[in-house]
């Protein structure tokens, strides 16, 4: 196993203390909310449409980001 410096090693653990706490409730409310901008129902023309699309972007980065993370760590830790 690879080793990481001490700075990247806190930046990961910030991460990873998150995500085991006030992180969890905060994707699942960001997962409703896409569930909720995801409606082509609601929206009211092709401006909007466009703002959506945005706005899911963003949330499908942020409820990623855990994912992302977690596979960026074990890359920079494992031996190749």
């Amino acid at each position: 196993m690879a080793s990481l410096d001490h700075e990247t090693e806190q930046y990961y653990n910030k991460y990873f203390d998150l995500f085991n706490t006030a992180g969890k409730q905060l994707i699942e409310e960001l997962q409703q909310n896409a569930l909720v901008i995801n409606s082509v129902e609601a929206t009211k023309d092709e401006n909007d449409l466009y703002v959506r699309k945005g706005q899911l972007n963003v949330l499908a980065y942020l409820i990623n980001f855990e994912a992302t993370t977690n596979n960026n760590y074990e890359e920079q830790t494992s031996d190749d």
